[in-house]
C-alpha cells in the first residue's frame, strides 16, 4: 500500500512538472475559465431592457405625450423616433430600426375626457419570441400604471381600494436578473469544457512522445498511472472552481446563501467525474488531436444543451429528458444554484451528489479497466 502511494506521488509529480513547464497547459486550466465567465456573463444575458420603440402619435396631445412618457421613463422602452403614418411600422421593423411601435389614434385625449375607453396600439417585431414576450408583460404593466393614474384623476385623486388585491413576491432572485441563473450554469459549462481537454491530452501525449513505453517498464500499475495523471489536474480544477465563483460574486454578485462544505463536495466529485472523462478518452484514441476533437463534442454539446443551463429540462421531449440523466453538469448546476441562490443543503443536494459520485466511480473504473500495458 504505501509502495503505491509512493509510485503515485511520483507520476503526480512528474505530471504536474510537465504541467508547469507547459504554458499552454496553465492558460488553458486558469486564464480560459475566467476569459469564458466574462464573456459569456456579459454576453449572454435574457434581460430584455432598452427596446427600440418608435411612436406614431395621430392625437398630439398631453395625454398622448404623457403615455409615451410613461412607457420610456423606466428606460425598459427606449425611443427612437416618430412616425408620419401607420404604414411606416413595416418599414422601421424591416430596417432594423425599431422593435415595437406604439399608435396613439386621434381623439385619444377625447376619449379619456368624456369616461370613454381609449385604446392604443402596440405593435411588435416577433422574430425574437423571447423579447416578445417580455416587451408584451412589460407593455401591460405599464398599461395598468397609466389606467390606474387615470382613474385616479377622474376621482380626484380619491384612492379606491380593489376588491381583489393579488401580491407577488419573487424568491432568490427578485430582480429578476438573468446573470443570477446564468452564472452557476456557466460555472458548471466552462469546467466540464476545461476539465476535459486537459485530461484527454494527457495519456494521449505520452503514447505520441513514445514515453508510454518506459512506463510500462515499470512495476506501476495501471490505476496507479490514472490516480497519478488524475491528481495534479484536480489540485488545478479546485483552483479552477475557486477562481470562477469569485469571478460570479465579484463581477455578477452572485450570493453564497448555503453550505459551502456541500459545494465543495459537488465541485470535488464533478471534477473527478470531468478529468476521468478525459483520461478515458486519451485512453481510447491515442491521438491529442482526436483527443481534443471528442472531448470537445462529449463535453461541450451535452453540457449546453442537456444540462439544463440554457434550456429547462422539462420543456424537452422525452429521448432528451431521458438522455440528460447522464449529463453531469445537470446535477452540478442543480447543486450550484441550490447552494449559491437558494441556501439549501445536504437534505435537498444528496441525489444529486449521488449521481455526481456514481459518474465519477463510472469514468475512473472506465479509464482504468481500458488502459492497457500494450503497445499494439
Amino acid at each position: 500500500m504505501r509502495r503505491g502511494l509512493v509510485r503515485i506521488g511520483a507520476l503526480a509529480a512528474k505530471e504536474a512538472l510537465h504541467i508547469r513547464r507547459d504554458p499552454f497547459t496553465l492558460y488553458l486550466a486558469l486564464a480560459l475559465p475566467l476569459l469564458m465567465i466574462v464573456l459569456f456573463g456579459y454576453g449572454v444575458s435574457l434581460d430584455i431592457d432598452h427596446i427600440p420603440l418608435a411612436v406614431h402619435d395621430e392625437d398630439r396631445s398631453p395625454e398622448s405625450r404623457a403615455l409615451v412618457d410613461a412607457f420610456t421613463a423606466a428606460h425598459e422602452f427606449e425611443a427612437v423616433g416618430a412616425l408620419e403614418d401607420a404604414g411606416a411600422a413595416g418599414e422601421a421593423f424591416a430596417r432594423g430600426r425599431a422593435s415595437a411601435v406604439l399608435t396613439v389614434p386621434a381623439g385619444y385625449a377625447d376619449r379619456l375626457a368624456r369616461g370613454e375607453v381609449a385604446t392604443v396600439a402596440l405593435l411588435l417585431d416577433a422574430s425574437d419570441a423571447q423579447a416578445t414576450q417580455q416587451a408584451l408583460t412589460r407593455a401591460d404593466a405599464l398599461a395598468q400604471v397609466v389606467t390606474a393614474e387615470v382613474v385616479q384623476a377622474r376621482l380626484g385623486g380619491m384612492q379606491v381600494a380593489a376588491p381583489l388585491s393579488a401580491r407577488a413576491w419573487t424568491r432568490y432572485n427578485p430582480a429578476g436578473r438573468s446573470a443570477l441563473f446564468l452564472v452557476p450554469g456557466l460555472t458548471a459549462y466552462v469546467l466540464a469544457i476545461v476539465c476535459v481537454l486537459l485530461t484527454s491530452l494527457a495519456v494521449a501525449r505520452e503514447w505520441e512522445r513514445g514515453s508510454m513505453e518506459q512506463l510500462f517498464s515499470t512495476p506501476v500499475g495501471r490505476l496507479e498511472i490514472i490516480v497519478g495523471k488524475l491528481l495534479p489536474y484536480l489540485a488545478l480544477g479546485g483552483v479552477q472552481v475557486l477562481l470562477v465563483l469569485t469571478a460570479g460574486a465579484w463581477i455578477f454578485d452572485v450570493p453564497a446563501r448555503g453550505d459551502l462544505v456541500v459545494l465543495a463536495v459537488a465541485s470535488l466529485l464533478f471534477l473527478v467525474g470531468m478529468l476521468g472523462q478525459g483520461l478515458l478518452i486519451s485512453v481510447v484514441t491515442r491521438n491529442q488531436l482526436v483527443a481534443t476533437q471528442a472531448s470537445t463534442m462529449s463535453a461541450m454539446l451535452p453540457s449546453m444543451l442537456l444540462s439544463g443551463f440554457m434550456f429547462p429540462i422539462a420543456n424537452m421531449p422525452g429521448v432528451l429528458r431521458a438522455l440528460s440523466h447522464v449529463v453531469p453538469a445537470r446535477y452540478f448546476i442543480t447543486v450550484l444554484r441550490g447552494v449559491l441562490l437558494k441556501g439549501t443543503g445536504w437534505a435537498e443536494l444528496w441525489p444529486d451528489l449521488g449521481m455526481l459520485a456514481l459518474f465519477a466511480t463510472l469514468m475512473i473504473a472506465a479509464s482504468t479497466a481500458r488502459f492497457q500495458r500494450k503497445l499494439a
